[in-house]
């Protein structure tokens, strides 16, 4: 296999001078910090998703940690999620004091096992997080009906599926709420930056007044002044700035042209997989389609005759940007030390033996999914 000349990183932003432009007239506007580009960005998604409302964060972290409270979640409450995914989709459960439950993982899909999570409810089971991971659409149909049954809030971290499709439906327009993020190498970016979408008013309201320092205009405020306001809850500054917000605004007219471009390499990896032994493609839900965020494939090591890290290594060697997502959350120190031990989600675990993450973002095109996959011939 021959070295390529350049690194090719297994995801990345791709900023225009549209772009560009679009942030440096903001620059030069009144409004830098939270203002009326911030207003529109959030009424570009929640039109894009369908849905009533949306409101802005600094980065999808702080979204999810305000979504938990708007959901009400607090100490003596369970939330059930996976253990595949990035640590905040767990970490915004334990900002609000409460106990994270992990539930296993489809073989086929990667998601969260809504099997699984029948059998993680209790009496104290508060809320459900399920995650798209690699942009693939959780089955939330069935999640919502199970939430329905045993009265629970679920939000869906969306952070790798804006713009995916679930029966003909976005992903967005569903879950009580939804989390969007923005980070570089998402479906567009912001820099930094993340969304929460709900068709719920007293989630939106909670959701605003989280965002902005528990600060709010109140009745007696407003016969004091305009001046005047009042701190009603203990909140935090996680609001997005105009500049981010007039990133978003521009890279939202090429979401769909990301994730057509995104779709395209990954049918290209479908199809050339096919005659390469060892390495097994992504499954995708029926009735769904993927943004593909990542396109995460499993190896079988004994038939590769290969361990994982010589494969990632010699990948890397070449300047190709393999990646690994990602490790079980419970198998990290800080949650070892609540508790959670390894053999929780077996299935999860097996998957992450196994799993590697190939390149793929819009830039990229098919000779460069041709010279990736030379390496496994």
């Amino acid at each position: 296999m021959q070295k390529r000349e350049k690194f090719l990183p297994y995801s990345t932003q791709w900023i225009s001078d549209e772009d560009i432009e679009a942030v440096i007239n903001t620059l030069k506007s009144p409004f830098l910090t939270t203002g009326p580009k911030v207003k529109e960005f959030e009424e570009i998604v929640a039109k894009y998703v369908d849905v009533k409302y949306a409101v802005s964060f600094a980065n999808g972290t702080a979204a999810l940690h305000a979504a938990c409270y708007a959901a009400g979640i607090g100490k003596g409450d369970e939330v059930i999620t996976t253990p595949i995914t990035f640590a905040a989709s767990a970490n915004c459960i334990r900002y609000m004091d409460a106990t994270v439950v992990f539930a296993d993982i489809d073989e086929k899909t990667y998601n969260i096992d809504s099997k699984e999570i029948q059998k993680k409810i209790t009496s104290n089971t508060k809320a459900i997080i399920p995650v798209d991971f690699t942009g693939q659409p959780v089955d939330i149909d069935r999640i919502m009906e199970i939430a329905k049954e045993n009265n629970l809030i679920v939000i869906e971290d969306g952070a790798h599926s804006l713009g995916a499709d679930y029966k003909n439906r976005k992903v967005g327009s569903t879950a009580d709420m939804t989390m969007f993020s923005f980070h570089p190498v998402k479906p567009i970016t912001t820099g930094e930056g993340g969304m929460i979408v709900t068709n719920n008013k007293d989630f939106y309201e909670k959701l605003i007044l989280f965002r902005g320092h528990g600060i709010q205009q109140t009745d007696y405020s407003k016969s004091q002044g305009e001046w005047y306001y009042e701190m009603v809850d203990l909140g935090y500054n996680y609001r997005m700035t105009d500049i981010q917000a007039a990133l978003g605004i521009s890279q939202m007219n090429k979401l769909d042209t990301f994730i057509v471009e995104r779709r395209n390499l990954a049918e290209v990896y479908h199809e050339k997989l096919k005659n390469i032994n060892g390495v097994k493609a992504p499954w995708q839900l029926k009735n769904t389609k993927s943004g593909w965020h990542l396109y995460s494939v499993q190896l079988d090591l004994p038939q590769l005759k290969k361990t994982r890290k010589q494969i990632f290594e010699e990948l890397r060697n070449n300047n190709i940007g393999a990646h690994v997502h990602y490790i079980p959350v419970y198998w990290h120190p800080y949650y070892e030390k609540l508790g959670y031990e390894r053999g929780l989600c077996p299935k999860a675990e097996k998957w992450y033996e196994q799993a590697l993450t190939l390149p793929l973002h819009p830039q990229m095109t098919e000779e460069d999914v041709n010279q990736i996959l030379t390496f496994f011939k």
